[in-house]
C-alpha cells in the first residue's frame, strides 16, 4: 500500500474512533432517526451544489445510500439509544470485516486465507461472551443485536462499493445519500409524529449541532470518501481489517470523556474479539515469517 494511502487509512481510523463520542452527544439531544436525518441533510448541503454526480446508475446510488448509510446508522444510533457503551459498539461493529470477507469470498471469489477463517471463529466466540455480558448488565441484549445489524449493513455496503467500481468517492458519498434524510425522516415521523420531530428541532443546542456537523462533514464525507476510494483500489480483505484499530481509539476516548465501564464478561469478550481481529490482521504475516525461519534453519 502506498504511503499516501496508509496516511488516508490512519486519518479514517482516527476520525471514526472519536466519531462514537459525537454520536453519543447527538443521541442525548434527539431521537436516533432525527440524528440520522440531520446528519445527512448536512452531508448534502452545501456539497450537492459543488460536487458532480458520479457516472453510475441511479439504482447503485440508491442502494449505496440505503445500505451503507441509512441501514447501517439506523441500527447503530438505535443501539446507542439503548444505553450500550460506545466503546463496545465500536468493537462489535468491526465484525463487518468478517462479514465483508465472507461475502467477498462467495460473491467475488476473492481468495481467503486460513487466518481469516480462524479469526472469524475466534471473534464469534468473543461476541458470544459479550452477549453473555449483556445479560449481566443493565443494557438489553437487543443493543448487541442492533450493532450486529449495523455491521452486516456496513459489510454489504462494502460489497456494493466494490461492485460500483472506481468512481469519484466524494461524489458517491454525497449523491448516494440524496434520499437518505427522507428515510430517516419517515421513520422519525412513524416513531414520534410531528410533535416529536418539532421537539427535537427546537431542543438541539450548539453542542448537539456541532456533533451532527462532525458526523456529517468529518465522519461521512471525509471518512467514507477516503474509505470508498481505498476499497475500490485494493482487495476488500486488505482494506476492511484496517478499521479494526477504530475500537482501540474509541474505547480510550469513551473511558476518558464518557466514563464508560464494562463488566468482566464484556471485557473478556472484547479481549477475545480483539485477538480474533489481530489474527485477521497479522496472522498471515506471522505464518510467512515462521515458514521463512524454519526453512532457513533447515538449510543451515
Amino acid at each position: 500500500m502506498l504511503l499516501k494511502d496508509k496516511l488516508a487509512a490512519l486519518t479514517v481510523v482516527f476520525i471514526w474512533g472519536i466519531n462514537f463520542y459525537f454520536m453519543k452527544v447527538g443521541i442525548s439531544e434527539m431521537s436516533p432517526m432525527m440524528l440520522g436525518c440531520l446528519r445527512y441533510i448536512l452531508v448534502l448541503l452545501p456539497a450537492i451544489f459543488f460536487i458532480s454526480m458520479p457516472k453510475i446508475g441511479w439504482k447503485w446510488l440508491l442502494l449505496y445510500g440505503f445500505i451503507s448509510n441509512f441501514s447501517q446508522f439506523s441500527f447503530m444510533f438505535s443501539a446507542i439509544a439503548t444505553g450500550m457503551p460506545t466503546g463496545l459498539i465500536a468493537l462489535v461493529v468491526q465484525s463487518q470485516a468478517f462479514f465483508t470477507v465472507m461475502i467477498a469470498a462467495f460473491v467475488f471469489n476473492e481468495n481467503t486465507s486460513w487466518n481469516q477463517w480462524l479469526a472469524i471463529i475466534i471473534a464469534a466466540l468473543g461476541l458470544a461472551l459479550i452477549a453473555l455480558g449483556q445479560q449481566h448488565s443493565h443494557v438489553p441484549l437487543v443493543g448487541l443485536l442492533l450493532v450486529m445489524g449495523s455491521a452486516l449493513s456496513w459489510a454489504i455496503g462494502n460489497i456494493v462499493v466494490k461492485r460500483i467500481g472506481q468512481v469519484d468517492s466524494i461524489g458517491l458519498v454525497v449523491w448516494g445519500n440524496l434520499f437518505t434524510p427522507l428515510w430517516f425522516f419517515l421513520f422519525a415521523f412513524h416513531d414520534h409524529g410531528w410533535q416529536g420531530i418539532l421537539l427535537d428541532w427546537t431542543a438541539i443546542s450548539w453542542k448537539g449541532f456541532f456533533a451532527v456537523a462532525f458526523l456529517a462533514y468529518f465522519a461521512t464525507i471525509i471518512g467514507y470518501g477516503l474509505w470508498n476510494d481505498l476499497l475500490t483500489r485494493y482487495l476488500a480483505a486488505k482494506i476492511s481489517p484496517l478499521s479494526l484499530w477504530v475500537p482501540v481509539i474509541s474505547m480510550g476516548f469513551a473511558y476518558l470523556f464518557l466514563n464508560e465501564t464494562l463488566n468482566s464478561w464484556q471485557w473478556l469478550g472484547s479481549g477475545v474479539t480483539m485477538f480474533g481481529l489481530m489474527v485477521h490482521l497479522v496472522g498471515q504475516k506471522i505464518s510467512t515469517a515462521l515458514r521463512f525461519m524454519f526453512s532457513k534453519n533447515n538449510r543451515a
